[in-house]
């Protein structure tokens, strides 16, 4: 285990809109507020888009991921995290359980995922932390604390 440790700066409270589009939305305004680094819980509905399941091999370098697609309108539970990539930019690493007619799937979003409606997200923001995202071999970033 790798660990840093940091502070709880800002809380902002973010009411996504119908066809908001994921990861996106939630970059984009990490960058424009100077939000490094942070936390994020998103309740709400989406319409479409893609997440992923599992990797088809999990000894297989890189990881091929199994990607699936979602048909019609899911309650969305979902939690993230938030830190630079190797251009400094913030990146949203979020996992999320979705539901529709008494099914539960869950899994790591893909961008394009579509808000339906609304979405409700709260961000915490960490300072005083220098924890940031690499890539790897394996075909993904991983989080250096």
């Amino acid at each position: 285990m790798k660990y840093s440790e940091g502070k709880i700066g800002r809380v902002f409270v973010l009411r996504l809109e119908d066809g908001d589009t994921m990861p996106g939305v939630i970059e984009s305004f990490a960058q424009e507020n100077n939000v490094r680094r942070g936390m994020c819980i998103l309740i709400g509905g989406i319409k479409g888009g893609k997440i992923v399941v599992g990797p088809e091999d999990s000894q297989s370098i890189p990881i091929v991921p199994i990607i699936l697609g979602l048909e019609g309108v899911h309650e969305i539970c979902a939690v993230g995290t938030i830190f630079p990539d190797n251009d400094a930019r913030p990146r949203l690493h979020m996992h999320a359980a979705l539901g529709r007619a008494g099914k539960t799937i869950s899994g790591c979003i893909r961008p394009g995922i579509e808000v339906w409606k609304l979405g409700e997200v709260i961000v915490l923001e960490i300072v005083n932390n220098n924890a940031h995202r690499e890539d790897t071999a394996a075909g993904f970033q991983v989080l250096e604390p």
